[in-house]
């Protein structure tokens, strides 16, 4: 087995805890089930936020509704640069997997702009 990154973005309606949670299991959702991933293959998730989402953690709603309960995450701002897509939440999955497993990343909403 190897480690490799999966990465996965999408905008959120509003600074409000029920639209960052509705985000996180739809995107943390798509990338688990694109991805075929499961809990015991996880080393750890990132999640970062744009500073206009402030509402809520997005690590909790991958614990609580997700039952994520033995991964490391953390939650970080992303870099605040001029013109960037704003109310954007980004995930980082480091999985331990297959060397021939190819990721495939998971941009939703307004996000999929970004590749």
């Amino acid at each position: 087995m190897i480690t490799k990154g999966i990465r996965g973005a999408i905008t959120v309606d509003e600074n409000s805890e029920t639209a960052i949670k509705n985000a996180v299991l739809e995107l943390l959702g798509e990338m688990f089930r694109k991805n075929d991933l499961k809990e015991e293959n996880i080393s750890h998730i990132i999640f970062t936020v744009t500073d206009d989402l402030n509402a809520a953690f997005p690590a909790k709603f991958a614990r609580l509704d997700m039952g994520l309960t033995k991964t490391a995450m953390m939650c970080y701002n992303e870099l605040a640069v001029p013109e960037a897509l704003a109310m954007c939440l980004r995930i980082l999955v480091v999985a331990n997997v297959k060397e021939n497993f190819v990721p495939e990343f998971v941009y939703l909403k307004g996000a999929e702009n970004l590749r």
